[in-house]
Parts: structure tokens; sequence; C-alpha cells
């Protein structure tokens, strides 16, 4: 399995589809919180920490913490970090460019979602996107990833090797 998924064209082909999904997903959320006229994350942050006490608490307690001493107070940079974080990771995704990085980022921000207290799709997306993230460098061969990965490949061995070079002169 885990060769068909790293190595086969069909697979690839799959892949590429479940991306562009996933990449859609993210756009169509990031763009209505952009677009939607003033997205601010508070609201959902008091809702996830609420959420956290009583008999059968949906949040748990190190992570309402988290929310608490950390998101609340810079419920701003949170606002702004999930609208762009949606966009530009449905970007990415759609592209197929640095997929395995965006598939980690949208994997992040979904776990957060669910820490958070919201079922939704999110469960979902994280089971596409580990498909997608163990398919490893198939799931952007048709992709930008096809092109810029060799390149960057490339770019970081020759300077790895000048500094090899240096370190033993």
């Amino acid at each position: 399995m885990l060769h068909f998924l790293r190595k086969n064209n069909i697979a690839a082909g799959l892949l590429a589809i479940i991306r562009i999904y996933l990449g859609y997903q993210f756009i169509h959320a990031g763009y209505g919180k952009l677009t939607g006229g003033g997205f601010n994350a508070s609201g959902f942050l008091k809702g996830a920490i609420a959420s956290s006490t009583g008999d059968h608490p949906a949040v748990q307690g190190w992570w309402a913490a988290f929310l608490e001493g950390v998101a609340l107070p810079n419920a701003d940079l949170f606002s702004f970090l999930v609208q762009w974080g949606e966009v530009l990771v449905g970007i990415a995704l759609i592209l197929g460019l640095l997929t395995n990085f965006a598939t980690l980022m949208g994997m992040v921000m979904n776990f957060s979602f669910l820490f958070s207290g919201t079922v939704s799709t999110n469960g979902q997306m994280i089971l596409l996107a580990f498909f997608v993230l163990v398919a490893g460098a198939n799931a952007g061969k048709f992709g930008v990833d096809r092109y810029v990965m060799p390149y960057a490949h490339n770019y970081f061995a020759t300077k790895r090797n000048k500094k090899d070079t240096a370190v033993l002169h």
C-alpha cells in the first residue's frame, strides 16, 4: 500500500483529486472569512473555553488553558493566521506547491479546530490529508512540485556541498 501511494501514477492522480478537493475546502473557508467583513476568532475561542467545563466537556482542560492564556489574548493574531492560513494552504494544495508542508499546516489547523470542540468536516479532512502526507512527493507529482522540488533539492544540495568543501579547507 505504501509503495502504491508513493510511486504509482494512478495513485498520484487520485491524490491530486484529493489534494484539490482539500485545497478548495480551505480556500472556500478562508475566502469567506477574508471577505465576510471582519472575521474575529474571539467568539469561537470563548465558546471553546466554555465547552471545557461540565460533566462531559467537549474541550480538554489543557487545550482550554492554551486558548485562554495564549490564543484569546492574541485573538487578532489568531484571526489573521486562520484567515490567511486557510487561503494559503488552499492555494498551495490546489497548485500542488509545497504539498507536504501545506498538507501538514492544514492538518494542524484541522486538529486545532477539533481540539476546540468543532466536529464539522475536520475529521474527514484530516483523514484525506493523512493519505496525501503519507504519499510524500507523489502527492505533488501532478502539480507545481513536479518542477519546484527538483530545483529545491539541487539548490540545497549545492549549498550543502559548498559548506562541506569550505569546512574541509
